[in-house]
């Protein structure tokens, strides 16, 4: 038996993959034997200042041992968490700061507009660069996300994909006619591509928006804009009871983040044998959607979206591409994930 904490920042509120991996990642090593418990600190990233006093927080803590008992190893997962110390630090990296690396300068960071921030992330990577390179183990939950880190940092990861808590409940069904889109509802998702695809498509299909987030009002919004108000629903948080059902009956799900870092929607829908919708910059998606192979890829415009939903007005068409889908995501796992992590 190993004594492991799992390290990870919580921004209060707030709950989403990162979290769901976490407690996934907890309950298959206590499965395997192991003594695990997750260490959450809040993460205040506004102003600037506390971004680095968020990483001092995690630098000054002795992980070594708990009340006197010994902590064989550590798990991090995402900034600033993997700033933590201890001999046997093992990085799973879910993502660093990403408004202070590729979406520097874009629409999605307030970073790159005030004076001193092109410092300010100099000093950002430079301390990335330190604490990620110190580990024990590095590995990065995609080839996407190992791939920014060498870009940025110059370090070498190892891609260990995290299965959904949903695996083994998710299971096809028919295929009904709404297309889902399943996730966190905010500007870097692109839910609104989904909703001006959909008004300029011909095929006679409906979307179901699960979730919450900041966008839903503008996306509401949009949706009477367009006049698909009776073809487009909005849910909410959904439970995942709900969540199994949805995955099971849809046509397909719309997943098109920018440049995402992998994606529980991409593995679930595959899970449930359903086509995904995304495109051509959705990052770590396409590590598994080939187009017209297991879903569809197109622009990220309105209009090659539309086309793409013209073709699945078929649902023989949509249930070819989905056929094989639960095969190709066959070796995400538990076991094999604490297998990797904990491997001498």
């Amino acid at each position: 038996m190993v004594r492991i904490l799992i390290c990870t920042a919580q921004i209060p509120f707030a709950r989403g993959g990162a979290e769901l991996l976490s407690e996934g990642l907890r309950d298959a090593l206590r499965a395997h034997g192991h003594e695990a418990e997750i260490v959450a600190l809040p993460f205040v990233w506004t102003p600037r200042p506390n971004i680095i006093k968020s990483a001092l927080a995690w630098r000054l803590l002795d992980l070594t041992q708990v009340g006197g008992q010994p902590v064989d190893a550590i798990i991090c997962t995402k900034f600033p968490a993997y700033a933590a110390r201890h001999p046997r630090k093992i990085v799973w990296l879910v993502h660093q700061h990403r408004q202070a690396y590729d979406w520097y300068g874009t629409a999605l960071s307030d970073w790159g507009a005030q004076p001193h921030d092109a410092e300010a992330r100099r000093q950002l990577q430079r301390l990335d660069r330190r604490t990620l390179g110190e580990a024990h183990k590095l590995f990065a939950i995609s080839r996407n996300v190992a791939a920014r880190l060498r870009r940025f940092n110059q370090l070498a990861a190892t891609p260990l994909y995290p299965p959904s808590h949903l695996a083994g409940r998710l299971q096809p069904g028919p295929f009904d006619d709404y297309i889902l889109s399943i996730s966190r509802l905010d500007a870097a998702k692109r839910i609104h591509l989904l909703l001006e695809a959909l008004a300029q498509s011909a095929a006679p299909l409906r979307a179901i928006i699960a979730g919450r987030g900041p966008a839903l009002a503008a996306l509401q919004q949009l949706a009477q804009q367009l006049g698909l108000a009776d073809r487009v629903r909005f849910t909410g948080f959904v439970n995942d009871d709900t969540a199994v059902e949805l995955f099971a009956r849809c046509r397909a799900v719309f997943y098109a983040p920018v440049d995402e870092d992998y994606g529980l929607a991409t593995i679930e829908a595959f899970a449930a044998g359903k086509p995904v919708l995304t495109t051509t910059d959705a990052g770590g998606v396409l590590e598994f959607v080939q187009d017209h192979v297991s879903g569809l890829v197109a622009a990220p415009q309105p209009a090659a979206l539309a086309a793409q939903l013209d073709a699945l007005a078929d649902p023989e068409f949509a249930q070819r591409l989905g056929a094989n889908n639960p095969d190709r995501i066959a070796g995400i796992s538990w076991p094999n994930v604490v297998h990797s992590l904990l491997a001498p």
